[in-house]
C-alpha cells in the first residue's frame, strides 16, 4: 500500500550557515561515530566484562546483543519520529539518551543492569543515526557534494567498527572496562552543543507513530536472537528453545499484518518494491551479519588464543580502518564513472575471500601469517561496498521518507549484525561442543589439580585444551559467516540493475534532456 505524501508543515529554521558546510557534516559524522563504535568497542572488554560480571561465553553474546536489538528494533520508529518532529530536535534527544545510558552503562554492578544499559543506549543510537542520515540527505546538493557527504558517512559507519576495537583496547589497557562507556559522555554532550548552532532543522511532516509495528518488530527479533542464543546453550530440542521460535514467527507475523494495514507503517513496505533497495537491504543484512561476528570472534581469538593484551588487540585491528577507508575514497570518486554495481560485487568476493582465508586459523596461527591478510582482503571489501550500499538505498526517495529509509538501511546493517551474530553463536556453540567432548577424555588424563578445579566451577576446559576449543568453534563461525558474504555477492550480481539516470544522479545531472 503506497502512503501519500504528506504536505510539510513550516518550521522556523536555524541559521543557514550549517546547510552544507564541514562543520555541519563533522557534527553528523562525529554522532555517527559514536554510535557505531559503541557496537565494538565493548568488544575488546568483553573477556574483563565476563570476569567481573559472571558471563558465561555464549551468554557474553548478549553484551552486544542488547544493544544492538534495540537499535535496530527502533530504528524505523526513529527515522518516522525525525521526519514528523523535526530530524535536529530528535537527533539531539537521541544523543542525550545514549549519554544517559552510557554513564548508566559504566556503573553498571551486576550482568541485569549492563545489560539494561546497553539496550537504553541502542534506542538511543536508534533515535539519533537514522536522522543523521536523513540530515544528510536534506542538508548537502544532489550530486558531488552530497555524494562526499555520503562517502564520509559511510567511511565513518564502516571504521567505527575497527575504530571501536583500536579505542577500546588503549581504554582497557590504561584504565579500565568501565571507561568505554564514559569516554561517551563528554563526546555526546559537545555533538549535543554544537548541533543547534550548525545543522538547520528541517521541515516537520504530518503523522502518528506506528508504535505497534516498533513494539511488534522489537519482540519478534529479540525473541529470535534469543532462541539462537539459548539453541547454543541448550540445544535445538529444548523446550525453551522451541518455544522461542515458535514464538518469534508469531510475534513477526503480526509485525507483518500491523504494517500493510497501518495508513503511515513504520516499515513503508512499498519502498521494497525496488529491487535495487530492496537487494540493497538485503545485501546490508548479510554483510553485517559476517562483520559483526568477525569483530566478535577475532577479538576472543586474538587474546584468549593468540595472547594479546587489550591494547596489542586494539593495534592489531587498525589495518581495517586504513584499508575500510582507502576502499570507502575510492569508491566515492569512481562511483559517478562505473556506477555501484561493480564495487559492490567486487566488495562482497573480497569480504568472502578473507573470511575463507580465516576459517585456516587454529591454535598455532599467527598474526602476520594467519589473521593480517584476511583482515584486510575483508576490510578493502566492506569498504568499497558500504558507500554504494547507501547511495542505493536513498536513491530515488522523496525527501518527506528519506528518514524511513535511512532508517532501514540502518535497521538492516543492525538487525542483520545481532541475528547474525546469535546464529554465529550458536555454530561457534556447536563446534566447541563437540571439540571439547573430543578433548575431555586426554584433559582427564593429563590435568593438574588447579586445572580440575578451574574445570568444575566454569565447566570449561582450561588452556591449553580450552584454546582449541576456541579455535574450534571460530573456524567454524567463520565458515557461515563467508557463507553470509557470498550471498551478498550473488544478491549484487543478480538483482541489482543500475540506470542511466542513477549514474546521472551521482555526477549531479539528473534532470537533463536525455537521462532516464
Amino acid at each position: 500500500m503506497t502512503t501519500p505524501s504528506p504536505t510539510p508543515v513550516p518550521h522556523t529554521a536555524a541559521p543557514a550557515r550549517g546547510d552544507g558546510n564541514g562543520i555541519a557534516l563533522l557534527v553528523i559524522a562525529s554522532c555517527q561515530l559514536m554510535v557505531v563504535l559503541d557496537a565494538t568497542i565493548v568488544n575488546i572488554a568483553l573477556p574483563h566484562i565476563q570476569r567481573s560480571l559472571h558471563f558465561s561465553t555464549t551468554g557474553l553474546a548478549w553484551v552486544v546483543s542488547a544493544y544492538t536489538l534495540a537499535f535496530g528494533g527502533l530504528l524505523l520508529l526513529g527515522g518516522r519520529t525525525g521526519d514528523i518532529l523535526g530530524r535536529r530536535r530528535v537527533f539531539v534527544t537521541g544523543v542525550l539518551v545514549f549519554v544517559v545510558a552510557s554513564l548508566l552503562g559504566g556503573l553498571a554492578q551486576n550482568a541485569p543492569q549492563l545489560l539494561a544499559a546497553r539496550a537504553l543506549q541502542g534506542a538511543g543510537g536508534a533515535v539519533a543515526s537514522p536522522t543523521a542520515l536523513a540530515l544528510i540527505s536534506t542538508t548537502f546538493r544532489e550530486g558531488p557534494e552530497r555524494n562526499r557527504a555520503f562517502g564520509v558517512f559511510a567511511a565513518v559507519s564502516a571504521t567505527g567498527g575497527a575504530i571501536g576495537l583500536l579505542a577500546g583496547g588503549v581504554i582497557v589497557e590504561w584504565l579500565d572496562w568501565r571507561w568505554v562507556f564514559f569516554v561517551n559522555v563528554p563526546i555526546g554532550l559537545l555533538i549535543v552543543l554544537a548541533a543547534p548552532r550548525r545543522i538547520r532543522e528541517s521541515a516537520r511532516h504530518p503523522g502518528h507513530f506506528d508504535i505497534a509495528g516498533a513494539l511488534t518488530s522489537t519482540l519478534g527479533m529479540v525473541l529470535l536472537v534469543y532462541a539462537f542464543i539459548r539453541a547454543a546453550q541448550d540445544g535445538w530440542r529444548d523446550g525453551g528453545t522451541l518455544a522461542s521460535f515458535v514464538s518469534a514467527a508469531v510475534v513477526l507475523t503480526v509485525f507483518v499484518l500491523v504494517e500493510t494495514r497501518s495508513r503511515q507503517p513504520i516499515t513503508p513496505l512499498h519502498m521494497l518494491a525496488d529491487r535495487n533497495r530492496s537487494g540493497t537491504y538485503g545485501m546490508m543484512l548479510s554483510l553485517a551479519a559476517a562483520m559483526f561476528g568477525m569483530f566478535f570472534f577475532l577479538t576472543l581469538f586474538v587474546q584468549n588464543v593468540l595472547g594479546f593484551s587489550p591494547l596489542r588487540a586494539g593495534l592489531s585491528f587498525l589495518p581495517v580502518s586504513a584499508v575500510i577507508a582507502t576502499g570507502a575514497g575510492l569508491a566515492s570518486r569512481l562511483l559517478p564513472r562505473f556506477g555501484p554495481k561493480p564495487f559492490m560485487v567486487t566488495g562482497a568476493l573480497l569480504a568472502t575471500a578473507g573470511l575463507s582465508w580465516l576459517t585456516g586459523a587454529d591454535v598455532h596461527a599467527t598474526y602476520g601469517g594467519d589473521i593480517l591478510g584476511p583482515m584486510i582482503l575483508f576490510g578493502f571489501g566492506m569498504g568499497l561496498q558500504f558507500v554504494s550500499l547507501t547511495l542505493m538505498a536513498l536513491s530515488r526517495v522523496p525527501p518527506y521518507e528519506s528518514g524511513a529509509a535511512s532508517g532501514l538501511l540502518n535497521t538492516s546493517q543492525q538487525l542483520g549484525g545481532s541475528l547474525g551474530l546469535s546464529v554465529l553463536v550458536t555454530v561457534f556453540g556447536v563446534a566447541a561442543a563437540h571439540e571439547t567432548a573430543r578433548l575431555t577424555p586426554e584433559f582427564l588424563a593429563r590435568a593438574t589439580p588447579p586445572q580440575r578445579l578451574f574445570h568444575e566451577r566454569t565447566g570449561q576446559l582450561p588452556p591449553p585444551w580450552g584454546d582449541q576449543v576456541l579455535a574450534a568453534g571460530t573456524s567454524a563461525a567463520f565458515v557461515l559467516a563467508a557463507v553470509f558474504t557470498g550471498v551478498a555477492a550473488l544478491i549484487a550480481l543478480l538483482v541489482i540493475q543500475v540506470r542511466p539516470s542513477d549514474i546521472a544522479r551521482l555526477k549531479g545531472t539528473a534532470g537533463r534532456p536525455g537521462v532516464r
